[in-house]
C-alpha cells in the first residue's frame, strides 16, 4: 500500500496545497454521504494534468488515508509526519491534515453509523385467530397470533416481509423477552 500511496503522492507535487485541500474537501464530502462534485474535482486536478485514472487513484488514496486516520483516531501531527515520510510535501500534508481535523468528528460519527448496521423493523401487522380445529388435530380451541413484519435491510436498501403464526402462550413469552431486551438496551445507553 505504501508504494501505491507514494506513487500517487508524486502526482500531487504538481498541484498547489490549496488544490490539495479542495480535493480533500470533496473526498470528505463523499465519506459523509454527499456526492462528489466531479466537475470541481476535474477543475482542481486539471492544472496538474491528471488523467482519469490519476483522479480515481487520488480519490481512492485520500479516502483510504482519511478513513483510516479517523478510524484509529490519529492525531494531526502524527498523520502529517507519516504523510511526509511517504513523500507528500509538507504544505500538502498540512492541507490534508487541516481538512482531516476540521471533519474528524463528522467522519468518526459516519464510520460509527456504518460499522454495525443491522436490519430494522419498519412495520408490524398482526391479528388474532381462534383455531377451533385443523386437519391434523380435531380439537385445538386455542387463539393464535398472525404476525407480519416488514424488515428493512440498510445494506441492500430493501424491505422484506416476514410472516409467521405463533400460539398465544408462545407469543406472551416472545413479547416478554422483547420487553426485557428493550429494557436492557435502554439501560446501556
Amino acid at each position: 500500500m505504501d508504494f501505491a500511496l507514494c506513487d500517487n503522492f508524486d502526482k500531487h507535487q504538481n498541484q498547489t496545497s490549496v488544490k490539495m485541500k479542495l480535493l480533500c474537501v470533496q473526498v470528505v464530502k463523499d465519506m459523509l454521504g454527499e456526492q462528489i462534485d466531479y466537475d470541481k474535482v476535474h477543475k482542481i486536478t486539471s492544472d496538474a494534468k491528471f488523467e482519469t485514472g490519476d483522479v480515481k487513484a487520488s480519490i481512492a488514496s485520500l479516502t483510504f488515508i482519511l478513513c483510516s486516520a479517523a478510524k484509529y483516531n490519529v492525531d494531526e501531527e502524527s498523520l502529517s509526519n507519516e504523510l511526509q515520510q511517504l513523500g507528500l510535501p509538507k504544505e500538502h500534508a498540512t492541507s490534508l491534515c487541516r481538512s482531516y481535523s476540521d471533519s474528524l468528528e463528522k467522519m468518526q460519527l459516519q464510520l460509527r453509523k456504518q460499522s454495525l448496521r443491522l436490519s430494522q423493523l419498519d412495520d408490524v401487522e398482526w391479528r388474532i385467530d381462534y383455531i377451533i380445529s385443523s386437519s391434523e388435530l380435531k380439537d385445538i380451541n386455542e387463539p393464535c397470533v398472525q404476525l407480519k413484519m416488514k424488515i428493512n435491510n440498510p445494506d441492500l436498501h430493501s424491505t422484506k416481509p416476514v410472516s409467521f403464526t405463533i400460539l398465544a402462550d408462545k407469543f406472551r413469552v416472545l413479547l416478554n423477552e422483547l420487553k426485557l431486551a428493550e429494557q436492557m438496551m435502554n439501560n446501556i445507553s
